[in-house]
């Protein structure tokens, strides 16, 4: 990495956003940028960034980090590409990556953009819930790499090793397809979830009352934010459309086993289930 790199801008100063200012404060020889029509003032009075990022600046950054809700990302990335300087990085966060990828196929500096997403989060939302820590140790997905140019991509790369990521490319329409079934669905399920008991629970002290952890464990992603993930739903929505074609039936064919009494095969298919220990484990 031989570029210096001084002045960072991040565009999106939620969770992900307030927690790239955080972390990236570790040198002590950047100056970070922020833009968010919401969060700025609380951004700037948290410390997660340093002065305000206005348009004119732009052109200055070696680096800027998009970190918006996904269905933005592509508007805010052309604006962005069409006003840096010839050596700068721009990378977003987004949780979906193939509509971004088409959106910015043909700018003519699409070598300086990376497709990239942390995975990393936690159930809360705004830079309030930001930390220094939130990417260290935690995997990075980066994807159509080849449409980067290799010194803009060595600068990314060192970017989030410094920050303790481990990183791994994928291909943005498989990125897309592989993490409706690991997130996405996931998200949906605690939503709906927590919409059912609140649909048939109508006094919130039982809930309170009989909640166990394995309940306050599934249901924690329903706390999450709704401007995040509803763009995130729709953006991706034929991936996650077939993953809950499987899903639904799969709860069909618990719903018909448990109405049969069928107990052996009910039994059956759990155990089969506990597998998914084994790979949790490795993780």
């Amino acid at each position: 990495m031989t570029d210096k790199i001084t002045k960072i801008g991040i565009i999106g100063l939620g969770l992900i956003g307030g927690s790239f200012g955080l972390a990236l404060q570790a040198d002590k020889n950047v100056r970070l940028y922020g833009q968010d029509k919401h969060y700025l003032n609380k951004a700037l009075t948290l410390g997660l960034v340093h002065e305000d990022l206005t348009d004119n600046l732009i052109p200055q950054m070696d680096i800027v980090i998009i970190a918006t809700p996904v269905d933005v990302i592509p508007d805010i990335a052309k604006k962005v590409l069409n006003n840096i300087k010839s050596n700068a990085l721009v990378f977003d966060t987004g949780s979906t990556k193939y509509k971004i990828a088409q959106a910015i196929a043909g700018h003519p500096r699409r070598g300086n953009f990376l497709l990239a997403h942390p995975i990393a989060g936690t159930e809360y939302s705004g830079p309030e819930a930001a930390f220094s820590s939130l990417f260290k140790g935690k995997m990075n997905m980066i994807c159509d790499s080849k449409q980067t140019h290799p010194q803009i991509l060595n600068k990314a790369q060192y970017i989030f090793e410094k920050m303790g990521m481990k990183t791994l490319e994928m291909e943005s329409q498989e990125h897309d397809k592989h993490i409706a079934y690991v997130s996405h669905l996931s998200h949906i399920s605690s939503f709906m979830l927590g919409k059912t008991v609140l649909d048939l629970e109508k006094d919130e002290q039982k809930i309170f009352t009989m909640a166990g952890s394995g309940f306050a464990s599934t249901v924690r992603l329903a706390k999450s934010s709704p401007d995040t993930w509803t763009p995130i739903f729709m953006e991706n929505k034929k991936p996650i459309l077939q993953a809950l074609e499987e899903y639904i039936d799969n709860l069909q064919t618990f719903k018909v086993l448990l109405y049969r009494e069928n107990t052996a095969k009910l039994k059956d298919i759990l155990k089969q289930i506990n597998h998914i220990g084994n790979v949790i484990d490795k993780i």
